[in-house]
């Protein structure tokens, strides 16, 4: 038999408890904004046909051509992991009847997936949270949207290191309209561009923009730009939202070159970026997305949103320092119980304490051990004191010890145990 161990895919990473908590400062602050805004959670299947990223994505993107894992399951029928949340969710509202004549304000939160590279803050599998809105055709919820980015990265403590880059692509006859200007601009430049260039020029030549090859880039800043092809409504409505960014304080850059790398996109397109994370500078990115409902399928729905990648989010806050102290922290209250004879009551006065100070963590020693070992385990927990039962029968008192000073333990009865701990910890 072998002695290989089994190691995780490559780029599809564990989170290990001591990594945890950050995860969980994170969602526990997303959480609360998205609820105090009204919006709610909406879940969805990792796998889904593959169709739904084809007819949405695009089949000539980097993702669906690329990225995507697709597999055919034992019916023969061609499944896909989700490489990301938009696609699933529009399914799942309008599978769910949720769009038809009404407004909605959904979240999610979970894995996708694409196998890209990894590399530091790019990964094969990844973390996502993403905002959904439908049936508001208006700036008012694109404003709402980027003011909540804003008020996450202020509760985060990282706002000075974020940036707003937005940009209006138009409708898809706007973007019609530039993309034949500029095939015929490319087209006698067509063998001067890479090779993923040449190939879209004929079968998606706005993909031609997120070209990365710098001869390619070259030959782009002399070609039409999108701007010149907008048409007069969006315009008004994109300068409405700029007008209401303006008023909430909230900074900008308009960026004629963002176009997102996914199709469904028309109107307003963003992306909060730093220079904090190297070459994945992208936090958060989003866009206006009126057209897919019906390109899947259902009616036409306004719909705008955004997703960001947690693992950045998390490497951003470890970069500014932005992470508050105490997080390692496992326990308010440390149980040590020294002594076979006070295993039973330990147990059972671990609950006592946690049905009587729900807010508060208590953490029991289990395994046993001396005295000096179980003390080395409470400070190693980060409890603020340790709760000391000890002896060979059940006792009716128990020492309570402050692990934050240098005072003595205290012997208090049992009944007086609760008070005196609510009074520690409510000050």
């Amino acid at each position: 038999m072998s002695n290989n161990k089994i190691q995780a895919i490559r780029g599809m990473n564990d989170v290990l408890p001591a990594e945890s908590p950050r995860w969980q400062y994170f969602e526990r602050i997303a959480r609360q904004l998205l609820a105090g805004h009204g919006y709610q959670e909406i879940r969805f299947p990792v796998l889904e046909q593959t169709q739904l990223f084809k007819r949405s994505i695009g089949e000539v993107t980097d993702i669906v051509e690329k990225e995507m894992y697709t597999f055919e399951d034992r019916n023969g029928d061609s499944l896909t992991l989700r490489p990301e949340g938009t696609a699933c969710c529009v399914r799942a509202a309008e599978q769910g009847g949720l769009l038809y004549n009404q407004t909605q304000k959904l979240w999610y939160l979970g894995p996708m997936y694409r196998h890209e590279r990894p590399q530091k803050g790019r990964y094969r599998q990844f973390c996502q949270l993403g905002v959904e809105t439908f049936g508001m055709a208006g700036s008012d919820v694109e404003a709402e949207l980027l003011l909540m980015c804003a008020e996450l990265w202020e509760q985060l403590g990282f706002a000075q290191h974020v940036q707003l880059e937005i940009n209006n692509i138009g409708s898809a006859a706007d973007r019609a309209a530039f993309g034949k200007a500029l095939h015929d601009f490319l087209l006698p430049l067509k063998d001067q561009l890479d090779e993923d260039s040449q190939r879209r020029l004929d079968s998606n030549v706005l993909r031609v923009l997120d070209s990365k090859a710098p001869a390619t880039r070259a030959l782009l800043a002399d070609a039409p730009t999108l701007t010149d092809y907008v048409s007069e409504e969006s315009k008004q409505q994109f300068l409405e939202l700029l007008q209401l960014l303006n008023a909430a304080g909230i900074g900008y850059t308009i960026n004629p070159a963002l176009v997102r790398g996914l199709d469904y996109y028309n109107g307003i397109v963003f992306e909060w970026t730093t220079d904090k994370l190297g070459a994945q500078a992208t936090v958060c990115a989003g866009g206006r997305y009126d057209t897919l409902a019906k390109q899947l399928g259902g009616s036409a729905t306004p719909a705008v949103g955004f997703a960001m990648g947690v693992e950045r989010v998390l490497l951003l806050l470890e970069e500014t320092a932005s992470l508050p102290d105490g997080l390692d922290k496992t326990a308010d209250i440390y149980l040590a119980l020294v002594g076979s004879g006070v295993q039973s009551q330990g147990l059972l006065l671990a609950r006592e304490l946690r049905r009587a100070l729900p807010a508060l963590r208590v953490l029991t020693h289990c395994g046993g051990g001396k005295y000096n070992a179980q003390l080395k385990k409470a400070y190693a927990s980060g409890a603020r004191c340790a709760v000391i039962l000890e002896g060979d029968s059940p006792q009716s008192s128990a020492r309570l010890r402050a692990l934050d000073t240098d005072g003595p333990a205290e012997e208090l009865p049992l009944t007086s145990l609760v008070p005196q701990l609510a009074r520690i910890f409510n000050g």
